[in-house]
């Protein structure tokens, strides 16, 4: 008869080698609660060695677009250096990754991390895996699963080998229009596919600094609003996608180059690997005489 394993165990193991708590109650019930054995279990698995790596900041990685019919995936999975992330293990991963969440659509990170691969493993064992292989952290940091009709058609770019990688989803048109304007959204970074989008709020209070701004100026308030408009159009012209000058055609908007083609705008994902992660600034003269009287 198998051994009970206590919570008291499972902590003791995990306060020893910083494994997640599934890894160490797992290690336990294989060693029927030896803890030495249940170690060395973790160490033959190479679990312990990459939960130390857990700590180390993934600023790098690969973003990957996965069309599976009317699903795509988009995923963005870290590594702690650009050199791993071009590393043939790496990239395997992000390809099973996209694969398997295109197929099973999971809810959030934790379930994609729970789903079984075609080998029978975990996303998560796969991850742990890459880390023992690269001795890196890595981590599958986000993703999006994006939906279209019959009637609708994606689109998808990657810029510089999945450094930023962008979906996006039209009513009509072609998947030729289609991946025209996923490369217009990689390139400019839009915040919104149309101004109906942007909050309200957000509107009233650009036009209202627009308007003291123009006020400050001594302009008189007759053309005032006039300017006031001008302006707010170049605002919409940052942030929304439908009113960006078009990438390939700055004569017409991405709005109408769609229209032109009889399709209309639906929704869009950008991701840019480490966006929005701070990265360690290094002290190289620091390192070398810390290493000089270590």
């Amino acid at each position: 008869m198998a051994s009970k394993i206590t919570a008291a165990q499972v902590k003791e193991l995990r306060d020893k080698t910083q494994v997640g708590m599934m890894d160490a109650k797992k290690a336990l019930v294989a060693s029927e609660g030896d803890m030495d054995k249940a170690i060395d279990f973790l160490r033959e698995k190479g679990i312990a060695k990459a939960k130390k790596k857990s700590g180390n900041v993934a600023a790098n990685g690969l973003a990957r677009v996965k069309v599976s019919g009317n699903t795509a995936a988009i995923i963005e999975v870290n590594s702690e250096t650009d050199f791993v992330a071009t590393n043939d293990t790496f990239n395997a991963l992000v390809d099973t990754v996209a694969d398997t969440i295109a197929a099973q659509q999971p809810a959030d990170l934790d379930a994609a991390l729970a789903l079984k691969t075609t080998d029978g493993d975990t996303l998560n064992d796969a991850i742990v895996k890459t880390t023992q292989i690269t001795s890196e952290n890595v981590q599958l940091r986000r993703f999006a699963v994006v939906k279209k009709t019959d009637s609708q058609v994606f689109g998808s770019y990657l810029h510089q080998g999945g450094q930023i990688a962008a979906v996006v989803v039209l009513d009509g048109a072609d998947e030729a229009t289609a991946k025209d304007v996923a490369m217009h959204v990689a390139a400019i970074n839009p915040e919104f596919v149309s101004k109906d989008d942007i909050p309200a709020d957000r509107l009233a209070h650009e036009r209202e600094v627009l308007k003291q701004e123009a006020l400050n100026e001594g302009k008189p308030e007759k053309i005032v609003e006039k300017m006031v408009e001008g302006r707010l159009h170049k605002f919409l012209s940052e942030i929304s996608l439908a009113d960006q000058p078009f990438v390939k055609d700055g004569d017409q908007t991405v709005g109408q180059f769609v229209a032109s083609k009889g399709g209309k705008l639906v929704n869009f994902v950008r991701y840019e690997v480490g966006e929005g992660i701070e990265k360690p600034k290094s002290d190289l003269a620091k390192e070398v005489n810390d290493q000089i009287n270590g």
